[in-house]
């Protein structure tokens, strides 16, 4: 399925977010906001476990918001561990969906990679404690949600959470005490390591067979 993808600001409580906004083909039955791995370890938007997870998002119909997070490429801001970088967040999803109004009713994919899959936690726990409308679905890979806990998670059910077994960043045993206390299972893949090296094909399948749920 042909994309088209253009750079898109939006601003955040730090000044600029730069996002990158990749849009299907046909039109879009919803989007996505995918967050990438830690800013002060190389993390970006263009990271391939990050794209990976925004090209399956549009290949299923969803227009996909890649924002760089604070102190990355041209956004505002230092790395503030999670938390302002929540803050931006909350910030640019009533901006982006002000740009595209057409896409407030479709279906919404909360997503994050590593470090962004706690950004992507608190997000979600955010929204739902302010009575705000919370996405269709949640998915975190090596996920280091309890890394940055700087406030009481809550996810939903059903959340997916992609690890891999030969995770040597985040140990498979800590996502599971996580996911044990969270009542949340997850999908491990044998052999892949934290950036799913030789396994984002499967990566891709995992999340497109949750796209198909929504």
């Amino acid at each position: 399925m042909a994309r088209t993808k253009k750079t898109v600001v939006y601003q955040g409580r730090a000044g600029a977010v730069d996002c990158i906004l990749d849009w299907p083909a046909d039109t879009p039955r919803g989007w996505a906001l995918v967050l990438h791995p830690h800013s002060e370890q190389g993390g970006t938007r263009d990271n391939k476990v990050v794209t990976t997870i925004a090209r399956a998002c549009v290949q299923a119909g969803l227009a996909a918001l890649r924002p760089n997070m604070r102190g990355v490429g041209e956004s505002a801001g230092t790395f503030d561990h999670g938390k302002g970088e929540t803050q931006d967040m909350l910030e640019i999803i009533p901006q982006f969906l002000a740009d595209y109004p057409q896409l407030s009713n479709g279906k919404w994919l909360l997503g994050g990679f590593s470090f962004g899959s706690a950004v992507a936690a608190h997000v979600y726990t955010a929204l739902a404690a302010d009575n705000q409308t919370v996405p269709d679905g949640v998915v975190l890979a090596g996920p280091a949600v309890q890394r940055f806990d700087f406030q009481e998670i809550s996810l939903p059910n059903h959340t997916l959470l992609i690890h891999g077994e030969d995770d040597d960043v985040v140990p498979l045993a800590e996502t599971m005490t996580y996911a044990r206390d969270a009542e949340l299972p997850v999908v491990v893949i044998p052999g892949a390591g934290h950036f799913f090296h030789g396994k984002l094909l499967l990566l891709k399948d995992l999340v497109e067979q949750r796209l198909k749920t929504m």
